[in-house]
């Protein structure tokens, strides 16, 4: 099947008790036996299992093209998962630029518990070569990357970290499985925080973990974190990312064709420094995107000119675009990452960030043109 058909179709099937074709928010957390203490669901307890979950699970396995799903309560969950199974003295690459939540986690959380890391600039792939060690248990990509919008050649560092050893996880948030297929390009886990694009409307929170197959070392151990820690979505939340995931192929596209044209307006704008978005020729890694991407997607950053004050002035003047965090949903938002990320930040202070939705372009261009002027 073609990715619009799975994504309508993978997980769903009308509920054998009333022929629903919207499947049931099975709300239970707890399961019968039957007369020989089997389930006849498969689900015990909703901590391990729950059918909602479960069957955006079996979505999500199927659109990254992996062989298991694992859901989170969050994408930061999700990451914390992947890091929770590793061991003290383990060692982690991670990209420079990712974003910073990632990285604190690693540094904040599980540097007291001695697990070490590297951030380097994973762009050049060379600097993975130097940075890798023996001790290196998992390579993390992010691409594009947060708020930097760079570009990891997800192939080439995959082939450096099989050589070493290590596993590869990618961060596929921002691509999503419509514009980015990791797995096929030599990844063993695929991250998402759903939350984002998968979910679609800025309505749930979640994560998941995408591995290439259900028994790989790695995902087992993530697998047995969630299990035991409990960091788990709620069934509502997961019946309302498995429904967003419908719409997912037609709204990624429409989002990027937009972010094209914005990406282009604003290239060619006067009080805008620099714009970083893969689909521009100007990008340090257009032909990279190009060869591991169907389309560069709808995340894009601007450099206004005149510092900070102009940037945050700038966005105080939109009309149609929202000041608010996050990034995914139909609708375009805006944030000044500097003063979001504080004093670790890479960000420039007059960068910020653009969710381009689902709004006309020329509707967007033009709220974005008013507020420069």
């Amino acid at each position: 099947m073609r990715l619009e058909t799975i994504a309508v179709h993978a997980g769903h099937a009308p509920d054998p008790a009333t022929g629903a074709v919207t499947p049931p928010i099975h709300l239970s957390t707890t399961f019968e036996r039957e007369p020989d203490l089997s389930f006849r669901g498969g689900s015990i307890y909703s901590r391990y299992a729950n059918p909602n979950r479960q069957a955006l699970e079996a979505c999500l396995a199927q659109l990254e093209g992996g062989g298991a799903a694992a859901c989170f309560a969050s994408g930061s969950a999700a990451t914390t998962a992947v890091f929770q199974s590793l061991g003290p003295g383990d060692h982690v690459l991670l990209p420079r630029d990712a974003y910073y939540g990632s990285i604190k986690i690693v540094r904040d959380v599980f540097g007291h518990w001695n697990l070490r890391y590297s951030a380097i600039d994973m762009s050049d792939v060379a600097n993975v070569e130097r940075a890798i060690t023996k001790q290196t248990k998992v390579v993390w990509i992010e691409t594009p990357s947060n708020p930097l919008v760079r570009v990891v050649d997800i192939a080439a560092v995959a082939k450096v970290a099989r050589q070493a050893g290590a596993w590869v996880v990618v961060d596929n948030t921002w691509a999503t499985p419509v514009l980015q297929r990791p797995l096929e390009l030599g990844a063993d886990i695929v991250m998402h925080s759903t939350t984002k694009y998968l979910g679609g409307h800025s309505d749930v929170l979640g994560g998941a973990l995408v591995a290439r197959e259900e028994g790989h070392a790695l995902f087992a151990r993530t697998r047995a974190v969630q299990a035991s820690a409990g960091a788990v979505p709620s069934p509502f939340e997961c019946w309302l990312t498995h429904r967003g995931i419908r719409t997912l192929p037609t709204r990624v596209r429409a989002q990027t064709e937009n972010a094209k044209q914005v990406a282009e307006f604003l290239a060619a704008h006067k009080k805008v420094e620099v714009v970083h978005y893969p689909g521009l020729k100007s990008h340090h890694a257009y032909d990279v995107a190009k060869r591991q991407m169907s389309g560069p997607g709808a995340m894009l950053s601007l450099q206004v000119r005149g510092g900070k004050d102009a940037a945050v002035g700038m966005t105080n003047k939109l009309k149609i675009i929202t000041r608010a965090t996050s990034l995914g949903g139909t609708e375009t938002l805006i944030e000044h990452r500097q003063s979001v990320e504080g004093p670790d930040t890479l960000a420039p202070e007059n960068l910020l960030r653009v969710s381009v939705g689902l709004e006309h372009a020329d509707d967007i261009i033009e709220d974005l043109d008013q507020a420069l002027r």
